[in-house]
């Protein structure tokens, strides 16, 4: 995926000595597939994680929701009714 401004910088897992994997990117915690800190390989004490701010897995999947669908004035109106003024 590229911008204006060039590429975007990739994401990067990172596996420390003890087994805890990390989802880096823009050094901060960061991953939009799942859990982006994985405490001693474990993932059942997993942590989400956008943008370096910390989710509960109900926020998390709410924000994922977010990020795609359709913006409120492309969404289809009921019969007979139009979302312009």
């Amino acid at each position: 995926m590229e911008n204006k401004y060039g590429e975007w910088p990739k994401s990067q897992k990172l596996k420390k000595a003890d087994g805890t994997i990390a989802y880096i990117w823009d050094n901060k915690l960061h991953n939009w597939d799942g859990f982006a800190l994985i405490p001693e390989g474990n993932e059942r004490k997993g942590e989400y994680y956008l943008y370096g701010i910390q989710y509960s897995k109900e926020s998390f999947k709410e924000a994922i929701r977010q990020q795609t669908g359709l913006p409120w004035y492309k969404k289809p109106a009921p019969k007979g009714m139009t979302h312009r003024n």
